[in-house]
């Protein structure tokens, strides 16, 4: 899983990272992870690059074996407010924050680092290069994808089951024809652009 990144000398490493910049509705989601080293977990990867039924599997194993494990979020009038980076760094900070472990080393998927009270290291491609961060995406990807069903239910016109939350075609159609719903972040062009605030 090292692929060419060397893993930092630390006890306890967390992996971080998020789920959700790109959607029109819904929080962003970010997870945390401490691995424990007498429970390997075989198959971790880029959430994105595994099935959902796989991915299934894999977060069930993760919540077992995981030293520990906390989900972070920001929602949608929060991202609002912050605009998406900051409220994905508020969301990461949560995520670290609510360890039952402090970790000695916090490693995030991507080019930036939230503020944090202990060493941390931002990895390009974390998710597909450090086990952590692969356990992060999966639980962050599961748990999102989750609540876009739960979101289909309650507004099933939108589609949110199939898109999730993303500006697809059919998702800008029906915002186009239906307005926002009380989930999607104004802030974005799209949403702006459907009531008329752009």
């Amino acid at each position: 899983m090292s692929g060419n990144f060397v893993y930092p000398l630390a006890d306890r490493i967390a992996g971080v990272d998020e789920v959700g910049r790109g959607p029109l509705v819904g929080a962003v989601v970010t997870a945390a992870v401490i691995l424990d080293p007498a429970r390997p977990i075989a198959g971790l990867a880029d959430s994105k690059k595994l099935s959902e039924k796989r991915r299934e599997a894999l977060y069930g194993e993760i919540l077992e074996k995981a030293l520990c494990w906390s989900l972070g979020r920001a929602e949608p009038h929060e991202i609002d407010t912050l605009n998406i980076l900051h409220a994905t760094m508020l969301a990461m900070q949560r995520a670290v924050a609510g360890l039952s472990v402090t970790p000695d080393m916090v490693l995030i998927d991507g080019n930036r680092c939230p503020r944090l009270p202990m060493p941390s290291q931002a990895v390009v491609k974390g998710d597909s290069l450090v086990a952590e961060i692969s356990a992060a995406s999966i639980v962050a990807k599961v748990t999102r994808d989750r609540e876009m069903a739960e979101l289909d239910t309650l507004y099933p016109e939108y589609g949110f089951a199939q898109h999730k939350g993303y500006p697809t075609a059919y998702h800008l159609e029906q915002l186009a024809r239906l307005g926002a719903t009380e989930h999607h972040r104004r802030s974005f062009a799209p949403v702006k652009k459907a009531l008329g605030l752009a």
